[in-house]
């Protein structure tokens, strides 16, 4: 071959290896660090490497903002407060052996140097699956296995434990969200697709919202902002700019599932007052009355309703009373059989709840949202129809125990 020749060729393909390694080349890195693909429209699930930007001359202290300031001061003072929880299940691998796989993550605060944090009930909850389990990523990658201290699905909260040494636990101090105003500035620190300990601002948009738990009970006095929450955020603090926590941030509106700016916050003064019953007894006491099933009228046929007394679609039958309980001694009555109306079948026999506290009763939600601001040993009054009677029935309430949980 001549050398002409040869020198062409060997041109040609140097040029073919090149442009293949600048089209397909990809930076090395283990299966474990490997990233997911992201988009802008589907979010991911844990976070992506970071790209190494040119390092930049450190910004004089005087040339930051007031703002500017007292976000990096509360940032570096309590972003090691805040903890990455891992929620873990049991499921069976190809060859039908138990292993633990990721269910879930969330991020939860530190509240004392004993161990305790305070995250939402729905980050834990995948864990209480058979085989389950928790653990807990401190702000210096140490990894502790968690357990549950008590919770309360009522309003979306759990304590768990981890046994660290305390001087790696900084708790952050509760503030009170009572007397919040709309535009006061706020502070989210959390793990939003598992990047850990990511700082957002924003305002308090509004507050005394209601949101509902997984139980269908109304969580009230909510706070609203528009600081960045996405999933991962939540169980983290809601913080005012004193670095106070006044909320946990708990759920998003967003059609996206992704921030839209509208986050709500469940508050502090009602954290507080639950953490505390859950640290002491396990469980969160509420007074109860002790009815535990009921059905809508609105679901019988208007004949059999008005056979029954009823005007259509008002009140509720109470279908069960919990024995010894409030409702028992106070002499309710759930249904006592059933009746075939054309095609179905419906229970009869039980006292139907038409007022609680002398207001129509619209939901039994409602009812069992104005029983929790009150305390065990206060009298309410709920007024049935009971044959062709009208009954005012005084019930006092009770309390509730670890085993009603």
């Amino acid at each position: 071959m001549n050398t002409p020749i040869k020198v062409a060729l060997l041109t040609s393909l140097t040029t073919a290896a090149l442009v293949y390694v600048i089209l397909e080349w990809r930076p090395l890195r283990t299966e474990g660090s490997r990233g997911p693909e992201v988009s802008w429209a589907a979010p991911s699930t844990s976070p992506v490497e970071a790209v190494t930007a040119p390092a930049k001359p450190a910004a004089a202290a005087d040339s930051l903002s007031d703002d500017e300031q007292n976000n990096i001061e509360i940032y570096r003072k309590y972003s090691a407060s805040v903890v990455n929880i891992t929620s873990s299940a049991t499921a069976l691998n190809f060859y039908l052996q138990p292993v633990p796989v990721e269910e879930g993550t969330g991020s939860g605060v530190i509240l004392d140097t004993s161990g305790n944090i305070v995250t939402n009930y729905h980050v834990i909850e995948p864990s209480l699956k058979p085989g389950g389990g928790l653990d807990v990523t401190l702000a210096n990658n140490t990894k502790y296995p968690a357990r549950i201290v008590g919770k309360d699905v009522s309003n979306d909260l759990a304590v768990i434990r981890i046994d660290a040494p305390k001087e790696k636990l900084d708790p952050i101090p509760f503030g009170k969200s009572a007397g919040l105003l709309p535009g006061q500035k706020v502070l989210v620190i959390g793990n939003p697709f598992g990047y850990e300990r990511t700082l957002t601002t924003g305002i308090i948009s509004a507050t005394g919202r209601s949101i509902q738990a997984e139980n269908q009970r109304i969580i009230e006095n909510v706070i609203q902002t528009d600081a960045a929450i996405n999933p991962g955020n939540s169980g983290g603090p809601l913080l005012n700019r004193s670095g106070e926590m006044i909320g946990i941030n708990a759920q998003i509106a967003s059609p996206s599932q992704g921030s839209a700016g509208i986050g709500f916050a469940i508050p502090s003064d009602t954290v507080k007052r639950v953490v505390g019953d859950l640290i002491t007894y396990g469980y969160v006491r509420r007074p109860y009355v002790g009815i535990s099933q009921v059905q809508s009228m609105a679901s019988y046929p208007p004949g059999l309703a008005r056979q029954l007394g009823v005007t259509p679609g008002k009140g509720f039958m109470i279908i069960e009373v919990n024995r010894g309980s409030p409702a028992a001694r106070a002499g309710l009555r759930g249904m006592s059989g059933q009746v075939q109306y054309r095609l179905g079948i419906y229970p009869v026999g039980g006292d139907i709840l038409v007022a609680f506290e002398g207001k129509e009763i619209s939901s039994p939600v409602e009812v069992a949202n104005a029983i929790d601001h009150l305390k065990a040993g206060e009298k309410v009054t709920f007024t049935i129809l009971r044959g062709n009677q009208r009954i005012d029935v005084p019930v006092t309430l009770g309390e509730t125990t670890a085993e009603m949980q």
